[in-house]
């Protein structure tokens, strides 16, 4: 029988984790946003500025100060924010293009330039798996993510309730796996938790 469980500390589901800090499930969707440069906190205070939310995924990091072992919170990845869709694409772009730095918005295609827009429910969800007070997470680059097989799953009971992506095994365990645009995020889960998501029909 499968014993993986989410660490012990992780006690309640994880969207009600986060809709205790303020997230709010809604139908806006968000952009996947490149920086070409390591300005992440002023691009984000331009876009905070002018009442565009933002996301940067963030994880715990240890390093030694001084002969002593701190922790900090730091960005996942130092060159990516997200960035909620309350502007139409062409306000977007008009916005993006007077700003003072270098960005470039997640596509559909390399031919399609049109924004690629992630929906709400997927960026819900992941912001929900990046809350840094989970345990037992592991994040992977775009192409990581895509070389791990598995099935949609939905979980239906445990901490992780109610949250969908594919059911993959790392180091004979079990991680749920939700992924957008150059990033996903893996959780430690009980396959037993898990049922298969049907198709969606056409």
């Amino acid at each position: 029988m499968d014993t993986d469980t989410i660490d012990k500390e992780t006690t309640k589901p994880v969207l009600e984790l986060n809709r205790e800090e303020g997230l709010v499930e809604d139908t806006i969707p968000w952009y996947a946003i490149k920086l070409f440069s390591m300005r992440q906190n002023e691009v984000k205070r331009a876009f905070e500025e002018n009442l565009i939310p933002t996301f940067i995924p963030m994880q715990m990091v240890d390093f030694e100060d001084s002969n002593h072992v701190r922790h900090e919170l730091r960005p996942v990845v130092k060159n990516l924010i997200f960035v909620k869709k309350t502007l139409e694409e062409p306000d977007m772009r008009h916005f993006i293009a007077n700003l003072d730095y270098k960005l470039s918005v997640i596509t559909k295609s390399r031919t399609d330039r049109t924004y690629y827009e992630i929906p709400a429910k997927q960026m819900f969800e992941f912001q929900a798996m990046c809350n840094p007070g989970i345990l037992m997470r592991k994040f992977l680059t775009a192409e990581q993510a895509k070389l791990k097989p598995g099935a949609p799953v939905q979980v239906k009971y445990g901490p992780l309730k109610g949250l969908t992506g594919r059911l993959v095994r790392s180091n004979k365990k079990y991680y749920l796996l939700k992924e957008i645009p150059c990033l996903g995020v893996m959780l430690k889960v009980s396959r037993w938790c898990c049922v298969p998501l049907e198709p969606q029909s056409k």
